[in-house]
């Protein structure tokens, strides 16, 4: 394995298979799986605005507060019972199922079956396996005869050896069916047992019994496969219900009894008032035709309520009533497998410590807080769209704890970036470009490659003359003031100091970092430097004899060239220095010594002017000196003076360059007496030469034109000027 892929298993993969690995073991504990249970609970409550109305096939008939205070206290004398089949009767309902006991004889039992046979066996009553030892009945009727079709391990099944069944005489007008629910961890019964292992044979549960009453289906029409679902195939009425490998059914829970998730609801003992105590046996519920009607305990003194996602004590036949609703219309909750939820995160998490290191912190901060929130919406709209219920809270650990990690990392990568950079660059370039190149997280290549730049060049004209007028300590004062204000100009327009060489000054515009406008930024810092100097002059003239004559009239020559070079670091492999090299460096070097023999103090080629231009306009006043031919060159190259500012070249300057260039044209043209003519109007408008500053380029043309005067270049000549010094 090459080192780079190490590296990126040592940055990446690593810190995300160990966060997301670590943050999905936690996910198996209780104490999250109850937080996961609990923000369930609250999308669950959410969702009820957005979802379908209950089945109205589905009908609880509830023995409620009201029902006691008309009809007497609990448990009633079950002649009532019966009394109520018998009117419920006339409704034609399909299914009365009994989500209550009847274990014990009691007075009334003949009654209750009387009104129980009225439904010709279309009535469900409640069971309940046990431990208890209790008597067993020698056989069972027909209508309660076990599951047989059952593939898978039937081992992880509820299972008790005793049965807690309805008396005998309702279950020859009815069926029995188990109503054993197991509260979880939280106390809220989120999967339903749909089979119950009673002496090693297989039973419905009570909600699937009322199922296959309703849908008129046989044991022989029930299929089980153990951890995939249960089959209904009956002639009309066939349904595939998903179970784990425990019979358990996952309650979609959508609906309660009051507000706008309510499942239709009515007082039993309002029917039984119609029907019996009103004396109108025809009254009927004609509103249960054909509905499963689930008759359960809702008063709040007696004992079958629990927790629900929707109230702390709720009817527990809610839950029977979820369910049968839930498969009544399909309507199943999914756990999405973690195994894919374990995969997307740990693909999301590894492309995003891949991707966003390499962009700004802030970037990285603000993904780390939209993702999780972006993925929290999906997971929302997973349950509440679809009811595919997703693991949120580990994949959110997990991915939080990953970005703290690369946050962290990347703190500490951007510290020492900064450290090794501002060792290596902080004396060449501005804080700001050590900043910017910390944040584009790009080292300087070592070595050197190849960059577009501007090369910048300068040097104090007669300098040897300083060090004889000036003493040591005097003269470092000096440079030390010019060279500090030069630099800063220098940086401020985003350049790169190379280095001194006695008094002058060796930079670059748009290397270690690109910067687009190197052209325009290198000619403005030649300018503000020459507006700085001269503010300098000033002052230091204003100090009097602190300073001798020279000092007050120090100028400084600049020359500049755009162009391809060669930058980085170099020198022997114990020390080096970041600088250019190249023949575009050389010809700027040419610029600045050239300067002095055109009478200029700020010169630069062709396509400095010309990058310049593009990139700030007329914002910097040039003015073309013709085309060279310097040492070492066999191409002309034009050359220009940088004039100056736009705002601070007066009018008269303007008009000499103007006429400066009119008189060239006239050069190029051989028309010797026309440039004379020219050149020499173009020299009274000279700006005024310093004592320093014995020539310009009118003076330097006017001498030039003079000669070629007595001794034309010969015919070859295209008006290039060869010169012979570097």
């Amino acid at each position: 394995m090459n080192p780079r892929s190490l590296e990126s298993i040592k940055a990446y993969l690593l810190p995300t298979a160990l966060c997301i690995g670590l943050a999905f073991a936690l996910g198996q504990t209780s104490w999250l799986q109850h937080l996961e249970n609990l923000t369930q609970d609250q999308v669950t409550r959410f969702r009820v605005r957005f979802q379908p109305l209950p089945d109205d096939r589905v009908m609880i008939v509830g023995i409620d507060d009201h029902s006691i205070n008309e009809l007497g206290r609990w448990p009633w004398d079950r002649k009532i019972h019966g009394q109520f089949m018998q009117a419920i009767a006339f409704g034609k309902p399909a299914v009365v199922a009994w989500d209550i006991l009847f274990v014990d004889p009691a007075a009334g039992d003949d009654g209750f079956k009387v009104g129980a046979a009225k439904l010709n066996g279309r009535v469900v009553f409640g069971a309940y396996s046990t431990d208890e030892d209790l008597p067993q009945p020698p056989s069972l009727p027909a209508a309660n005869q076990p599951l047989r079709r059952i593939s898978g391990d039937a081992s992880r099944l509820p299972a008790a050896p005793f049965a807690m069944r309805p008396i005998i005489p309702l279950q020859e007008v009815g069926v029995s069916a188990f109503c054993n629910t197991t509260a979880g961890p939280d106390g809220i019964r989120r999967e339903m047992p749909l089979l119950h292992r009673v002496d090693e044979q297989i039973y419905p549960s009570f909600a699937l019994q009322t199922l296959m009453t309703y849908g008129n289906l046989t044991p022989k029409q029930v299929r089980v496969v153990l951890g995939e679902a249960i089959y209904l195939e009956g002639e009309t009425f066939q349904r595939r219900i998903p179970i784990n490998a425990a019979g358990e059914y996952l309650i979609n829970y959508r609906y309660g009894i009051a507000g706008s998730n309510s499942i239709s609801y009515y007082p039993l003992a309002e029917g039984y008032k119609r029907q019996f105590i009103e004396h109108d046996p025809q009254a009927g519920l004609p509103s249960v035709t054909q509905k499963i009607l689930l008759v359960g305990l809702f008063s709040t003194g007696l004992t079958d309520n629990g927790v629900t996602p929707f109230e702390p004590d709720s009817p527990l036949v809610l839950t029977q009533a979820n369910t049968i609703d839930n498969i009544l219309r399909e309507d199943f909750a999914r756990r999405l497998p973690e195994g894919i939820v374990l995969l997307a995160t740990l693909l999301i998490s590894l492309v995003s410590v891949a991707y966003w290191p390499k962009r700004a912190l802030r970037l990285q901060a603000l993904g780390a807080l939209f993702l999780p929130i972006i993925y929290i919406g999906i997971a929302a709209l997973l349950w509440i769209r679809w009811s595919l219920w997703t693991p949120l809270w580990w994949p959110l650990i997990g991915f939080g704890a990953l970005q703290i990690v690369m946050i962290v990392r990347q703190l500490l990568i951007e510290r020492r970036a900064k450290q090794r950079i501002t060792g290596m660059f902080g004396t060449y370039v501005s804080p700001e470009i050590v900043n910017r190149m910390v944040e584009s997280g790009k080292s300087p290549e070592l070595g050197g490659h190849a960059e577009n730049i501007t090369a910048y060049f300068s040097d104090i004209q007669s300098f040897s003359a300083f060090s004889e007028k000036l003493p040591p300590d005097r003269l470092v004062e000096l440079m030390n003031e010019y060279l500090t204000a030069c630099t800063d100009i220098i940086h401020a327009e985003g350049g790169t100091l190379d280095k001194y060489i006695g008094d002058g000054v060796v930079a670059m515009f748009g290397a270690p970092l690109p910067l687009p406008d190197h052209a325009l930024r290198a000619c403005v810092a030649s300018q503000r430097i020459q507006v700085k100097l001269t503010e300098l002059r000033a002052k230091w003239k204003a100090e009097g004899k602190r300073w001798p004559e020279i000092v007050h009239e120090m100028h400084s020559r600049i020359g500049l060239n755009s162009g391809p070079v060669i930058v980085g670091n170099m020198g022997s492999r114990t020390r080096f220095n970041y600088t250019m090299m190249g023949d575009n460096v050389n010809l700027a070097a040419r610029m600045e010594s050239g300067a002095k023999n055109w009478g200029v103090y700020s010169m630069c080629s062709d396509s400095t002017r010309d990058a310049c231009i593009r990139d700030g306009g007329d914002r910097v006043v040039f003015r073309s000196l013709g085309r060279i031919l310097v040492k070492g060159r066999t191409t002309a190259v034009p050359i220009f003076e940088i004039v100056g500012l736009k705002e601070t070249v007066s009018a008269s300057t303007h008009e000499c360059v103007r006429i400066f260039e009119l008189a060239l044209a006239r050069y190029y043209a051989r028309d010797w007496a026309g440039a004379l003519t020219l050149f020499a109007q173009s020299d009274a408008l000279e700006p005024t030469p310093a004592q320093s500053r014995t020539t310009n380029p009118s003076r330097v043309y006017l001498e030039i034109v003079r000669r070629y005067q007595i001794a034309p270049p010969d015919e070859t000549w295209e008006g290039e000027y060869v010169m012979t010094l570097k």
